[in-house]
């Protein structure tokens, strides 16, 4: 199997839980320390040997678009100030061999809607799908583990962690046989399911490769759960054509979708920064102490 060449990134979504931050800015664009959240997913795309990056935008994500576009006023002004470190970073947002790529979603369909949307630009081809809200760091890029399964069993692949019973109600959820290390052949997929009736615990988490054909199952099974197009039922429908894999991705997960979730992969991201990680960490060990202090 050859190199898989395109990544989809819905970023229509309002980010009404991160309101009033949201408001005028898209949610893609809250930053993780210095990069935001969507640079994260672009930069995982690439190193997985993406080299079209197809953004589904809607309205008010004229941010992202300017976010990866070039800004020479800026980079004149940071070459005259001799800051070349930053000067560095601007440039290698995205590197000159890659494309961005933009498509307005019309309407706020779901997530199908939104893959749907990419099939002028992926043709006939597997593609990535990365939601930014799902930020995964691994020592090994997660799409790019997920391509390396691609290869070795030419069937779309879904990025999956055991999750609690309660919470079943939240992601697509799937039934698999086990078929290899970290990898099980999807038997069922179902959207959101009450925790009495999910078929197991193991959650799709934002992370897909998918057959093209999934682009003729999302033309064809209508709106399901809450009135969308949802990209799990047309996987669904892919499963009795096509093998789908579930595959148990190595990596830590921060749902930044949740204020919670951000704000831990924030700390997290804070500890690891190769120049200000030091100085945050004393910082939370004195808060530690403080708070253990006031608890007393």
């Amino acid at each position: 199997m050859g190199r898989i060449r395109t990544a989809v990134f819905p970023v229509a979504g309002r980010g009404t839980r991160f309101l009033p931050a949201t408001k005028a800015s898209p949610k893609e664009m809250l930053p993780i320390v210095d990069k935001p959240l969507i640079q994260y997913a672009a930069e995982e795309a690439l190193m997985a040997g993406a080299t079209k990056l197809v953004f589904i935008t809607g309205s008010s994500k004229r941010a992202i678009e300017d976010h990866f576009d070039s800004d020479h006023e800026l980079e004149e002004a940071l070459q005259e100030q001799g800051k070349s470190d930053l000067l560095k970073s601007l440039k290698e947002i995205v590197p000159s061999w890659a494309s961005c790529i933009y498509i307005r979603q019309p309407s706020p369909l779901g997530l199908g809607h939104a893959v749907w949307c990419a099939k002028p630009v992926v043709g006939d081809e597997p593609f990535f799908v990365h939601l930014a809200d799902d930020l995964i760091d691994a020592g090994t890029p997660c799409l790019q583990q997920m391509a390396a399964v691609h290869g070795e069993r030419d069937g779309s692949v879904l990025g999956v962690e055991t999750v609690p019973h309660t919470e079943t109600n939240k992601y697509g959820i799937v039934a698999a046989q086990e078929c290899g290390s970290r990898l099980s052949r999807v038997t069922q997929i179902v959207e959101k399911p009450a925790p009495e009736r999910a078929p197991s615990n193991l959650a799709v988490v934002g992370r897909y490769v998918l057959s093209p054909s999934i682009f003729r199952k999302l033309e064809t099974i209508g709106r399901g759960a809450g009135g969308e197009i949802q990209l799990t039922d047309a996987i669904a429908a892919l499963l009795d054509e096509e093998a789908v894999y579930a595959y148990e991705f190595e990596g830590r997960r921060y749902d930044c979708g949740s204020k919670l979730g951000y704000l831990q992969a924030t700390v997290e991201y804070g500890l690891k920064h190769e120049s200000l990680g030091g100085e945050f960490g004393e910082y939370l060990v004195a808060l530690a102490d403080r708070l253990d202090s006031r608890a007393r």
